[in-house]
């Protein structure tokens, strides 16, 4: 059982993890290793961190809602293939032990701390790019496989699958920033959801620590959108990234 001191630092951490969630992408950097730091199983921490942070994904999916027009057929196509990922995901992290995914941390943070840092290129360059909404879907319909494979590294671990997922979309849909961006937030929200939901049915949630959390990154997602305009997105996101390889420096240490 966690002190009530413990709940507190979980809480700020919650608060950290949805401002930088809202203001450059990479909470995750945050919060899963001070659960892990507090004595948390991985498996547990990872699980109750999945859940936690469902409600920032919700608020990004809706945040950007009118940005969807004309985008129907591209989401009937890969919400359920995030959702089918997301879930065997899910599958795998539960089948997965505390001793092999304790190995693999220091490799997925360092992972995603990679994907958190090439975040900055990938779009400066989809905004130079510019273009329309890609027509002719059947052609590009194999866009599914990858989205699939991102949406399974999401439920198995979720920090920087935001990235993957507009890289990909990048990659196949001719069309701007803004509305690429809008459907990865509707692709991160079916995959963290399904996964979520899946979760709830195992004995590894640490449902106090889950409650405080969420309220904690509702918050700091609307402390982060108010002060939005006062910090770079792009400097924050360097800090997010030195701080996850530091993090990553020291579970490979121990």
């Amino acid at each position: 059982m966690l002190a009530e001191y413990e709940f507190v630092i979980i809480f700020f951490a919650s608060v950290a993890a949805g401002g930088v969630n809202a203001l450059a992408g990479g909470g995750t950097l945050i919060s899963f290793p001070v659960l892990t730091a507090l004595g948390i199983p991985p498996v547990a921490a990872n699980i109750t961190n999945t859940i936690a942070l469902c409600p920032g994904y919700f608020g990004g999916a809706m945040a950007q809602l009118g940005d969807l027009k004309n985008q129907k057929l591209i989401l009937i196509a890969l919400i359920p293939a995030s959702i089918i990922g997301g879930l065997v995901g899910g599958l795998l992290l539960l089948n997965t032990g505390e001793k092999a995914f304790a190995q693999l941390i220091p490799y997925l943070i360092l992972f995603a701390s990679i994907l958190l840092a090439i975040q900055i290129p990938l779009r400066k360059r989809l905004v130079n790019r510019g273009g329309g909404y890609s027509k002719g879907l059947a052609n590009k319909i194999w866009i599914i496989i990858p989205i699939i494979m991102a949406a399974i590294y999401g439920g198995y671990f979720g920090a920087g699958l935001s990235v993957i997922i507009l890289a990909v979309l990048g990659l196949v849909l001719d069309d701007s920033l803004t509305r690429l961006n809008a459907v990865k937030q509707i692709l991160s929200l079916s995959v963290n959801i399904s996964a979520a939901i899946y979760f709830m049915f195992s004995d590894q949630v640490v449902w106090v620590a889950a409650v405080v959390m969420s309220i904690g990154a509702l918050f700091g997602g609307a402390l982060g959108g108010r002060i939005a305009g006062k910090i770079k997105p792009d400097t924050l996101r360097l800090v997010v990234v030195v701080i996850g390889v530091v993090v990553s420096i020291i579970y490979f240490i121990k």
